[in-house]
């Protein structure tokens, strides 16, 4: 079985403003370039040599892992992108301040929006700019999966398949694979992987620019039985 390592992209420009970000696509901050160029040293440290590289389609995370693998020293790695991969699609809130979200609306509605399982904020409308459909990146995925709005519920719903149809073959064919993508992604993919509940995963948080680690026992364990070695 190959090893699994999940890295959320590094600190963005709207992280770093405290904005709702989702699917909008925004450039790294100076932090979060250091954060990436960190994180490529940390793999290299640990040893890790990859096969294989998934990324979203979003510009912070491509841009995550071309300054991780320069740092890692294997910029040779074949690069694919995957839209499911992509953060959660955060409709209407997108753009907005999270603390002027939160004055607006109060704190229990925000905290419903952003950590509930099931919950997804009001959407886009087809005609907006933040809506996918309206983006060429996304020209060839069918219209009907395009969100206008996402609840972590969707994320997983996106994030399992891509789990089951791409990344357990090539574990299962021992490869070792990299996946640089966005902190609810991960949290959809860590929920998958290692049994976590709706509850659990309200308080869960991946940060970033820190590279996690996965590897499994068994062909039998990389088909969702999985586990967690530690964290680099």
């Amino acid at each position: 079985m190959g090893t699994l390592v999940v890295l959320r992209h590094g600190q963005s420009t709207w992280n770093e403003l405290n904005l709702f970000t989702g699917w909008h696509d925004v450039p790294l901050s100076k932090k979060g370039e250091a954060e990436a160029d960190a994180a490529g040293r940390t793999l290299r440290d640990a040893g890790l040599r990859f096969d294989v590289v998934y990324t979203s389609l979003l510009a912070r995370a491509i841009e995550t892992n071309r300054r991780a693998l320069e740092s890692l020293g294997q910029t040779h790695l074949p690069v694919e992108r995957d839209w499911r991969l992509n953060e959660r699609h955060y409709g209407a809130l997108q753009g907005l301040d999270k603390k002027e979200t939160t004055q607006r609306h109060g704190a229990e509605q925000t905290k419903l929006w952003r950590r509930s399982y099931d919950v997804p904020p009001p959407p886009v409308d087809q005609s907006s700019p933040e809506h996918p459909a309206n983006d060429p990146r996304y020209s060839h995925i069918d219209p009907s999966l395009l969100p206008a709005t996402e609840c972590l519920k969707d994320v997983v719903a996106r994030v399992v398949p891509f789990w089951q149809d791409v990344l357990v073959p090539l574990l299962s064919d021992g490869k070792n694979v990299l996946v640089v993508a966005h902190g609810n992604s991960l949290r959809a993919l860590a929920m998958h992987l290692e049994n976590i509940t709706k509850e659990e995963i309200a308080e869960m948080n991946i940060p970033t620019g820190v590279p996690r680690k996965y590897e499994f026992h068994s062909r039998r364990s990389a088909h969702g039985h999985c586990h967690l070695r530690h964290r680099l």
